[in-house]
């Protein structure tokens, strides 16, 4: 049996750890948390949304970024404190831009993929995690918006996505909650939403009970792609010794690594020999408490995509309401700003006029990003190096598939690795 150690417990760590056990691997989970999903899997925007895959790399968006930085309160914040970093990223970001229409469709086809395997995830294993099969709402304000908008849609429906246009008077029938100017808007019946940290939780119980250990409050100290196998460094938190406390470090010896550690994984990367270029992009929540037996008009049911203001919005049983958006490029700051919670708490405000916002939790998480917006999933320059990574927004929608490819990619390394040592047996046993 091959052992695989896979660095993070968020979502994509959890289903990454699901789909090699079920194949037969002894698998070990590290996470510097005392629990799964208490970084960017925590408190997202809820939403499963295959109609939310157009990746960002288009003229617009410049545009419209450039635009909302003479603005505190827009959906787009940058720190401009110079970062090589960052501005190189961003160099990259601006040439993926020619690869805008492929990577959308490849998007929405893994998304729709994740998006029935995670269904069955959830039945398989019984977790319980707020599902709501009610569809995404995009909706527009203005008629050029809508127009624009045409114009993805058709992309998206190429690629697979099953989606209808819906006029105002349809979205105050879809969701009678939903208030304001509204010209219209798309309506994706097959996406859904819940609560990631709840079903990451879930699936990693599912998890130990197939034999997968979870090494947690656990930092990762070193990683070493070594001919045969991979060595991990790692301590308990508290076992504090010397120079670092290194020489309390354990270490052991894994067949293979995948790594799934968020905005960390340039961190590993580095370390296993390659290149991952990933920004931390940090995005916002709220938490708004519904009231006890609100009716129909207080929260919507259905979820909701403001594309002018790019807020996303969820609801989570009977009590709670999500509402999420925004995106600082301020690097691994993980300050919960008010002037980015307040436009949440005023977008609420403004569309649903019945619901108080007296009781409101905010949260805010870094988001893995590469420039492509395309998830890093494969192999490193080592045989037994793997990642799955890189997800930005998406991780959410698309890890039950990306989690499936890694685990398939591991396999036919493992596969390639016995036939290699088939060929040079036989070699060695020919006489001479």
């Amino acid at each position: 049996m091959k052992s695989i150690a896979i660095i993070g417990a968020g979502i994509t760590g959890v289903t990454t750890a699901y789909a090699l056990a079920t194949r037969g691997y002894r698998v070990t989970v590290f996470d510097r948390h005392r629990y799964p999903a208490m970084e960017t899997s925590f408190a997202n925007g809820g939403q499963l949304s295959a109609s939310n895959a157009e990746v960002w790399n288009n003229l617009s968006t410049i545009k419209s970024g450039m635009r909302w930085l003479l603005k505190a309160d827009a959906p787009l914040a940058l720190n401009p404190s110079p970062s090589l970093h960052k501005y190189s990223w961003f160099a990259e970001f601006v040439a993926a831009i020619r690869h805008h229409h492929n990577n959308t469709r490849e998007t929405v086809r893994l998304a729709l993929m994740a998006r029935q395997r995670l269904f069955e995830l959830a039945e398989t294993e019984n977790i319980d995690f707020n599902l709501e099969k009610r569809g995404i709402l995009h909706f527009y304000k203005t008629n050029a918006d809508f127009q624009k908008a045409s114009r993805t849609n058709q992309l998206l429906v190429e690629a697979g996505l099953e989606r209808e246009a819906v006029t105002a008077e349809e979205i105050r029938q879809l969701e009678p909650a939903l208030r304001g100017d509204l010209v219209g808007g798309y309506y994706t019946a097959g996406d859904a939403t819940g609560d990631i940290h709840k079903f990451t939780c879930g699936l990693a119980e599912a998890c130990v009970e197939r034999g997968v250990r979870f090494q947690l409050n656990t930092e990762v100290l070193g990683t070493a792609a070594r001919a045969a196998d991979v060595e991990i460094s790692w301590r308990e938190a508290g076992a504090e010794g010397t120079k670092g406390g290194l020489e309390r470090a354990e270490r052991n010896a894994f067949d293979g690594v995948a790594v799934c550690a968020g905005v960390a994984s340039p961190k590993f990367a580095k370390q296993l020999g390659d290149r991952v270029n990933i920004y931390p992009v940090k995005g916002y929540s709220i938490t708004v408490d519904v009231p006890e037996n609100a009716d129909r008009s207080t929260a919507p049911w259905v979820s909701l995509l403001d594309e002018s203001a790019k807020i996303v919005t969820s609801r989570l049983g009977q009590r709670r309401y999500r509402v999420a958006g925004t995106a600082e490029f301020n690097g691994f700051n993980r300050d919960i700003r008010h002037d980015r919670v307040r436009p949440l708490i005023e977008w609420v405000e403004q569309h649903h006029p019945h619901l108080s916002t007296e009781q409101v939790t905010p949260w805010a998480g870094l988001r893995p990003m590469t420039p492509t917006m395309m998830p890093r999933v494969g192999r490193g320059k080592s045989p037994h190096v793997f990642y799955n990574t890189g997800h930005g927004h998406l991780g959410w929608t698309l890890s039950a598939a990306t989690a499936e490819m890694v685990a398939s990619k591991i396999d036919q390394a493992f596969v390639d690795e016995h036939e290699r040592n088939i060929v040079a047996i036989g070699y060695n046993a020919v006489p001479t």
